[in-house]
């Protein structure tokens, strides 16, 4: 374990320690790859509170604000994804625990070409609210004080996740393009977090994995069509290293399979893709985090297979009574 001698040092690294993990507990929005942000689901102090303002600009073969991603052969969509949320942070029978929901808004329009005709649509407005609850089962207990969070090392840490979209979003039913989705669909996983070497601000790694898998209800009106889609199962991995006491940054890889939709009994085909990325993450101030990353497809040649690429800029602002109430009595000095 870290520490630091002087009264000074030690205030100062622990507000450190709590200001780069309020950062942390931000909802991950539900982007084209469908890949939860490095260092999401690390554990932090019990009653934070975050902000997140997400900005996505996608490109490729399906609409990103579907995680089933039926490709569309010959599309080629554009689409600029605006998202905020808000993340709560407790204790739960001990346990690190964590509620968000976040709201996405944008715009998507494209071309498909459809038995050698060429078609375009387009969609803007709200999409379908996301709510996520996520707890840890195997690791070290809830962090409720500063000295927890002066003590917290996540060594090997397990949780369980479970995320559910409300359908109603913006959704027209006389296209296929749209943000809103029409039916119920959600997630459950089981990130995993593996603490390499000391976990002291500026030398920290973590190997990060999520195995999970989104279930779909049916669309019932589908172009007036019913449309069914069998789950996706998802593995995410990030190799995440401090580069500085502020400055981190992540090597990405997301696969996944499944989610083949079925058209009025007509069979479509099911994606089976690897994605790769990289991402850096700036401690700004004692409040603010900035995110940015770049994530691609890299087995998609063939037209059936998904194509997509994106760039994504995330910024955080968390707060804590206690880290709040620190910095009051200190500029009362």
């Amino acid at each position: 374990m870290y520490t630091n001698k002087g009264p000074m040092k030690k205030v100062a690294w622990s507000r450190l320690a709590v200001m780069t993990m309020l950062a942390i507990g931000a909802p991950c929005p539900r982007e084209a790859l469908a890949q939860t942000p490095a260092r999401f689901y690390l554990d932090t102090l019990s009653d934070s509170n975050a902000v997140p303002l997400i900005f996505e600009s996608i490109n490729g073969n399906t609409n990103p604000f579907d995680p089933a991603h039926t490709v569309t052969a010959g599309a080629d969509f554009d689409a600029t994804l605006a998202l905020a949320g808000y993340t709560r942070t407790f204790s739960l029978f001990d346990r690190a625990a964590l509620a968000a929901i976040i709201l996405p808004m944008g715009r998507i329009e494209g071309d498909a070409s459809v038995a050698g005709s060429t078609f375009s649509q387009s969609a803007t407005g709200f999409g379908d609210p996301m709510l996520e609850f996520n707890i840890n089962v195997i690791g070290p207990p809830a962090q409720k004080n500063i000295p927890d969070v002066l003590r917290y090392e996540p060594g090997f840490s397990v949780d369980l996740l479970a995320d559910l979209a409300l359908p109603i979003g913006e959704y027209d039913g006389d296209q296929a393009l749209n943000i809103g989705q029409n039916r119920w669909y959600g997630r459950l996983g089981m990130p995993i977090i593996w603490q390499l070497g000391p976990w002291v601000p500026g030398r920290r790694t973590t190997l990060e994995v999520l195995p999970a898998v989104w279930i779909f209800g049916d669309n019932d009106d589908y172009v007036g069509q019913t449309m069914e889609t069998d789950p996706v199962f998802q593995l995410d991995a990030h190799l995440s290293r401090d580069l500085t006491e502020h400055l981190w940054g992540s090597l990405d890889l997301t696969w996944f399979t499944g989610g083949e939709a079925t058209v009025n009994g007509v069979e479509g085909e099911k994606v089976d893709n690897l994605g790769v990325g990289l991402t850096l993450g700036y401690v700004i101030n004692d409040n603010l985090n900035l995110t940015v990353g770049y994530k691609s497809t890299i087995n998609d040649d063939d037209p059936d297979d998904l194509s997509m690429d994106g760039f994504m800029a995330t910024l955080v602002f968390g707060w804590h009574p206690l880290l709040e109430g620190s910095r009051r009595l200190q500029s009362e000095k």
